[in-house]
């Protein structure tokens, strides 16, 4: 992790901030705080989320959902807006302001009113705030545009972007959030009148920001942002949390990093190229449903960082120097090398349609599919079973063979009538190892509407029955519409299992999406080598008679026990 990770996490420490905003003369109204991204140290340009000026604006948040709404102008808030940016020391100058005998900060909320001058919280005294100002606010049209695609319409009902859980009163309130939701702001810090002239060492390195085109799915993203804002910032300034981009489309990413509230407006980076920023956290939280996805929605620095230039030459003359002081982004050539640009396994993964009903399954040779049961629930049925990788294409099939309600072992096995042409067929796994670092791929969240989606995590457990794995569980984030899908390992990419289900707690009716089941490869491999080479079924009508050994673990409880709750 230190050879790959600590470049990055250094970038991403030394460019996180939080910035708070509240009404002078006004503290009982309170603060409002998000985190952000220092984008140029020496002239204190600072990039955050804009939900937190929904409050300041003159015109109310109407204005944030205008068609042509690309930007707006500092004064689009009131008089009363008063901004605040922290951050800590730079790596040239770890000492940062202690050196100068100012006192490191620590809220009231964590520590005592009296901050010691020594005192140095997580191994660094912390920056005070400064005062800034507010440039403008901007927002991306492509990513707003991807966000009412896939978030609006019919589909507005389902889907909630809020700290608050979904049994909580207030969901009503959220129409403001929902407005501001693709809206960032740039910020200017005050030039520090007691910084020496001419100290470079406080500025720290230039900040470099990648392409988001240059990304796959798959990439190890490190977010980095500061939960619940202005709370404790000694404690939680600049947390980091690591995952992969799970899925893009355009501008607008998806990962599986796990944020909180307050990280909205916090960078993401990528280890390569040069530590670079590719986004900013737009939202930390997604309910689907009500209920909890597990993924943090992103928008892509690079547009926000054009839309700014062009609003700065446009709103502020004679602002062409500062202009010039936003980070420039890479040319593509300069981006890579990045991974390759699919997970060459991912391929495997397919879409599988039922009628009205949807999941996910893996190919595992030119003309057969695995899914589940409760997929394509009926034998002889007609399917259509879409994939993306290298190219996208559909082709129907009928299932040869369906488990029975009954059986622990949730399979369907799918004849195509063509072969899947250009798809590498995966490597089926022989051993499993706890704790490995692992893969989910399938069409969980949104279906097809922008291809499969890829989480992260490891393989937590391996459970066995008379020495043999008859399940698989990994902290991946699993999602209705994954079911059929495949489970890899992320670094030699072999085949581990079929992904059966997340987690229900049948008593409150909540979902865990990274508490999840999947059905070891090794169970169906016999079965699968006699079909392919004799066309014959019973081997996959062996699993309807395992053990009741077997039924015990997939019921998730103990013999002569109570119904599981789970």
């Amino acid at each position: 992790m230190g050879r790959l990770w600590g470049p990055a996490m250094r970038a991403a420490e030394q460019a996180g901030c939080v910035v708070s905003a509240s009404r002078a003369d006004q503290p009982e109204e309170g603060l409002w705080s998000c985190s952000g991204v220092i984008l140029n140290r020496s002239s204190g340009l600072v990039l955050c989320h804009g939900g937190i000026f929904t409050p300041f604006l003159r015109a109310g948040t109407g204005v944030l959902t205008a068609a042509d709404a690309t930007f707006l102008p500092g004064d689009s808030c009131g008089d009363d807006l008063r901004l605040h940016v922290q951050w800590g020391p730079t790596v040239a100058n770890p000492a940062g302001r202690a050196r100068q005998a100012i006192p490191g900060l620590c809220t009231p909320e964590c520590a005592s009113q009296e901050s010691s001058p020594n005192a140095q919280p997580r191994g660094r005294p912390l920056e005070p705030p400064r005062p800034a100002e507010l440039l403008l606010l901007l927002s991306c049209p492509a990513f707003r545009a991807q966000l009412a695609r896939l978030y609006g319409g019919e589909a507005a009902e389902q889907w909630r972007f809020s700290s608050r859980a979904p049994e909580d009163e207030g969901w009503e309130d959220e129409e403001d959030l929902l407005r501001a939701l693709g809206w960032f702001a740039l910020l200017r810090v005050r030039p520090d009148q007691e910084a020496a002239p001419g100290d470079t060492a406080e500025c720290g390195p230039p900040l470099a920001v990648a392409p988001f085109r240059a990304l796959s799915k798959g990439t190890p993203l490190l977010a980095c942002g500061s939960p619940f804002g202005t709370f404790c910032p000694d404690i939680f300034l600049n947390t980091l949390s690591r995952g992969v981009l799970s899925n893009a489309v355009g501008p607008l990413l998806l990962t599986d990093a796990r944020c909180l509230p307050g990280t909205e407006g916090g960078g993401v980076f990528v280890a390569r190229p040069a530590e670079a920023l590719v986004a900013l956290v737009a939202a930390p939280f997604c309910w689907k449903a009500r209920e909890w996805v597990g993924l943090t929605l992103l928008c892509a620095a690079a547009p926000l960082l054009h839309v700014a230039r062009g609003a700065l030459l446009r709103l502020r003359p004679g602002s062409a120097l500062l202009a010039s002081q936003l980070p420039r982004v890479m040319g593509v050539r300069r981006a890579l090398p990045l991974p390759a640009p699919e997970l060459p396994w991912a391929a495997a993964a397919v879409l599988v349609e039922c009628g009205t009903v949807w999941g996910s399954g893996v190919a595992v040779a030119p003309r057969l599919v695995i899914t589940c049961r409760h997929v394509v629930p009926r034998e002889k049925a007609r399917v259509l079973v879409s994939f993306t990788i290298p190219r996208s294409a559909a082709i129907w099939g009928h299932v040869v063979f369906a488990t029975q309600a009954m059986s622990p072992y949730d399979i369907a096995v799918v004849s195509l009538e063509k072969a899947l042409d250009d798809v590498p067929m995966p490597v089926f796994a022989e051993q499993f190892h706890e704790g490995e670092a692992v893969s989910v791929v399938g069409f969980g969240v949104f279906g097809q509407a922008c291809g499969p989606l890829v989480t992260s995590g490891i393989l937590s457990a391996v459970v066995h029955v008379d020495d043999t794995p008859v399940m698989l569980q990994t902290t991946c984030a699993v999602h209705g519409g994954s079911s059929g899908g495949p489970l890899f390992s992320t670094h030699s990419g072999n085949l581990l299992g079929i992904v059966a289900s997340n987690t229900r707690d049948n008593s409150t009716g909540a979902t865990y999406p990274h508490l999840n089941f999947s059905i070891p490869i090794t169970v169906l491999q016999p079965a699968l080598q006699r079909y392919k080479e004799t066309g014959d079924l019973c081997g996959f009508r062996q699993l309807d008679l395992a053990t009741k050994s077997v039924r015990v673990v997939w019921q998730l409880q103990q013999p002569l026990t109570p119904r599981s709750k789970l």
